[in-house]
């Protein structure tokens, strides 16, 4: 299959973005801020960041000084000065700001003002999800970036070269499938092929019954249209909560393929351990897995760290898209995210770490990884193309097999595909 295939029948994916210029100024702070305050803070915890030198006009910028000191306030405990500077960074930040700089203090404020409540009375309950608004607004992401691109695209890439001796059934599992777009590029190839598609059995699981369903009956007509032999199973809840593989509907005979993109609007699969005993009972053929190149576990301040620099970064890199666009993504993706990363535990908002890498994971559980190919770099190259020249994106292939895509210098996800030995045939 040609890299270009899989692209030609993915639907109106693609939106054009104006060409517009958008400075690296507020990554490249946050980078050497960041060092300033983990060398000191190793020293002394109760150090805080000394000032740098930036523009003392620009007050966004200095801004961000105060949200370090804060977030080291919040590390020691000491609530009350922490509720002073959100009190004046909510008087100075605006998530309508003109700047993204300014933008990140504000949702980072949020955020961190909800951690400072939640410390006092002393409960960390989930956020409300309204799915169908977060689902809306990943799907103008996916629009307006290529980064969501990436993953489907390259994990389908993976999925068709790991099941190239033409399996009789393919059963995908997506541990999060929101609206399923990641999947007709898939079945048009699968369609396409001399040999025929398999039977293809689909089970996806998500939060929402109501918009499983939905997902459900919008792939089956696309399939019935291209004449495959296709089923779908909704399964509401998460991965790691499902007691048996039998919930999954996995039969004997099935080639079966995990799809995972990670993302942290809410805790999609319950806790890491559940998730990787239940793989390791179903040994797939190929898991595909996108990560964020950002640690969900360690302290508060770890996570704080982490998360400045990576979201600083996101915002770097959809400043030059049409307003009303970004500001949705901001609002409903990034914001969501940075909220849930800042929580106690991280995403999972209970106290329980979130494991730093599974990549890591898995190679030490006995899983084994499965290089991404020269089609798959192309198959991102070719995505990369879609978008203005020199828009700052930056695509690397690990030296184990690994691609990842980012922004300047900086790495935001990485895919990666594993197999289990000798993989389960139910």
């Amino acid at each position: 299959m040609q890299p270009q295939e899989q692209l030609n029948h993915s639907g109106n994916l693609f939106s054009q973005l104006p060409i517009t210029k958008s400075s690296d100024q507020l990554s490249q702070w946050v980078e050497h801020v960041t060092k300033q305050l983990i060398d000191e803070t190793d020293d002394d915890p109760a150090a805080l960041p000394s000032p740098i030198a930036i523009d003392q006009n620009d007050a966004a910028m200095s801004s961000l000084t105060v949200l370090f000191e804060c977030a080291v306030a919040i590390s020691l405990d000491n609530l009350g000065e922490a509720h002073r500077m959100l009190l004046e960074l909510s008087q100075t930040a605006s998530p309508y700001g003109p700047s993204p700089a300014e933008r990140v203090v504000a949702y980072f404020a949020k955020a961190m003002s909800s951690r400072v409540v939640n410390s006092w009375i002393g409960v960390c309950a989930p956020i409300r999800v309204d799915f169908k608004a977060v689902h809306a607004a990943f799907h103008v992401y996916n629009n307006v970036s290529p980064f969501v691109k990436f993953a489907h695209f390259t994990s389908n890439q993976a999925i068709l070269e790991a099941c190239s001796r033409h399996p009789r059934v393919l059963h995908i599992i997506d541990l999060d499938i929101m609206q399923g777009l990641q999947w007709p590029a898939l079945f048009h190839i699968l369609a396409t092929r001399a040999e025929g598609a398999p039977h293809v059995r689909m089970t996806g699981m998500g939060s929402s019954g109501e918009l499983l369903l939905e997902t459900g009956k919008q792939l089956s007509s696309f399939a019935r249209r291209l004449g495959m032999q296709f089923e779908f199973h909704a399964v509401e809840g998460r991965f790691g909560d499902v007691p048996d593989p039998s919930a999954l509907h996995v039969r004997r005979g099935d080639t079966l393929v995990v799809h995972w993109l990670q993302h942290s609007l809410y805790d999609a699969t319950g806790p890491d351990w559940k998730t990787m005993r239940l793989l390791q009972g179903l040994g797939p053929k190929v898991v595909t897995l996108v990560e964020q190149e950002m640690s969900h576990g360690g302290s508060f301040l770890d996570r704080f760290v982490a998360s400045l620099h990576y979201y600083s970064t996101l915002f770097d890199s959809v400043e030059a898209c049409e307003e009303a666009e970004r500001h949705r993504v901001e609002q409903w993706v990034l914001h969501r995210e940075i909220n849930n990363v800042l929580a106690v535990g991280g995403p999972t908002r209970s106290g329980e770490d979130k494991w730093r890498r599974w990549r890591s994971e898995l190679a030490g559980k006995g899983f084994v990884q499965m290089g991404m190919s020269g089609s798959a770099m192309a198959q991102a190259q070719l995505i990369l193309n879609m978008f203005p020249a020199g828009r700052g994106y930056s695509l690397v292939q690990g030296d184990h097999g690994t691609l990842s895509l980012g922004w300047k210098d900086t790495s935001l996800y990485t895919a990666s595909a594993w197999t289990w030995p000798n993989h389960h045939h139910f």
